[in-house]
């Protein structure tokens, strides 16, 4: 059975803040006093970034505009973000993670996970090994971690949002119906506001309800989500630990919203730019991609990605962008979007001769897919003479763009 830790920063961004000032004299350690990271309140970014326990016992949560935090309680305490100092602080806690094994997949700048299996003989127990590693943190640099422990990515994740802070947790399959069942719907990994009301109106109010939903019912309400949420209750998960080396090969492109997207027409028009500009860089880089994913930064700050094995690798914009439609569909929980990225991976040179299968030489016929790469070319001359935003593709006929 494998062993999956899921290793998260408590309040990373107030953590290490606090730690910063306390390095440099303050007297005051924010962590015990009402506190928040926020921008301007007046910005964009105006929202509560991360928050004490304190601040949490006024009601306060990560991703509500800052005014409302002071309304709740007017004597906050408000430090601006350091995204530099954060990334210095991840640096060092992934580096130290790595001296146990390099089985880490970081998923943002304040969590990832480890598989834990290879070196699990070290230990009496995968809670020793979890303890010493949650000690050895708070010894070194002075910010505590939570720790989840399970053999899938998914109930680790569960597992290290169990109370906080400072905390190892387990969620072994056997745990589910105690520890995960009784919980309210809106604690399940991906369930947003949107799908909870929903499964609130069909009187499904905790996970163990979803869990013994027929998944049929859940798909008619939910699509593909439903089914994905139903598989999440009864903890099922299959995807594994993918460690940074794979994905450091790939290219892709994120961008943070003006204003958050709420329809998928919105969503649709970004991917398009992002897909523009991850085969352009392809073409460029002179490789093709065997493999594509989509991220989603909520407005709430919770990432996710959902990736696809492509099965003939591409450099073109239209086929990224129609790939990237279907795992955004997927993956979207109805929920506002802050961030919206699209990343290649398992590349391969151009010139690497190409598999064709029968669908490829029935219905795209290879003098087609050779005026699609010179009507790339061409654009990318003209846009690299005269800006990105010359030339423009008008609608296309692609059974996505409906």
């Amino acid at each position: 059975m494998s062993i999956i830790f899921h290793i998260d920063v408590n309040s990373a961004y107030l953590s290490w803040t606090a730690v910063e000032q306390l390095k440099h004299g303050a007297e005051v350690d924010i962590r015990t006093i009402p506190a928040i990271i926020g921008g301007d309140q007046k910005s964009r970014h105006g929202v509560v970034l991360a928050k004490s326990i304190p601040a949490k016992k006024y009601g306060i949560h990560t991703g509500e505009p800052v005014v409302n935090a002071f309304r709740k309680c007017p004597n906050l305490r408000m430090e601006p973000p350091d995204h530099k100092l954060y990334h210095q602080y991840s640096e060092k806690l992934m580096d130290f993670l790595r001296s146990y094994t390099d089985r880490i997949e970081q998923v943002s700048v304040d969590e990832c996970y480890m598989d834990f299996t290879g070196i699990a003989g070290r230990f009496h127990s995968p809670v020793e090994g979890a303890l010493e590693i949650k000690n050895e943190v708070y010894r070194r640099f002075g910010f505590t971690v939570n720790i989840g422990i399970s053999c899938n990515k998914l109930l680790a994740k569960m597992a290290s949002d169990f109370e906080k802070p400072n905390k190892v947790h387990t969620l072994f399959p056997e745990e589910i119906p105690e520890k995960m069942w009784p919980l309210p719907i809106g604690e399940l990994y991906m369930a947003g506001r949107s799908s909870v009301e929903t499964l609130q109106k069909l009187e499904i109010l905790t996970i163990g309800d979803l869990a013994h939903t027929d998944p049929v019912i859940l798909e008619l309400h939910l699509k593909s989500h439903g089914r994905k949420l139903w598989e999440f209750a009864n903890g099922i998960d299959h995807s594994m630990v993918e460690t940074e080396k794979a994905e450091a090969k790939g290219i892709g492109n994120s961008t943070t919203l003006p204003k958050d997207v709420v329809t998928e027409e919105e969503a649709k028009a970004v991917l398009k730019e992002l897909a523009a500009s991850v085969g352009g860089r392809l073409r460029k880089a002179g490789q093709k991609a065997g493999m594509l994913s989509v991220e989603i930064k909520y407005h709430t700050f919770d990432s996710v990605s959902h990736q696809k094995q492509i099965e003939r690798p591409t450099n073109q914009d239209a086929d990224i962008y129609e790939i990237s439609v279907v795992l955004f569909r997927e993956l979207w929980n109805r929920e506002p979007i802050r961030l919206l990225g699209i990343r290649s991976s398992k590349l391969s040179e151009e010139g690497e001769p190409e598999q064709l299968s029968l669908f490829d030489m029935e219905f795209e016929p290879e003098e087609k897919r050779k005026k699609k790469r010179q009507l790339n070319a061409a654009l990318e001359k003209i846009r690299g003479k005269y800006g990105t935003d010359i030339v423009t593709k008008g609608p296309g006929k692609s059974p996505l763009d409906k």
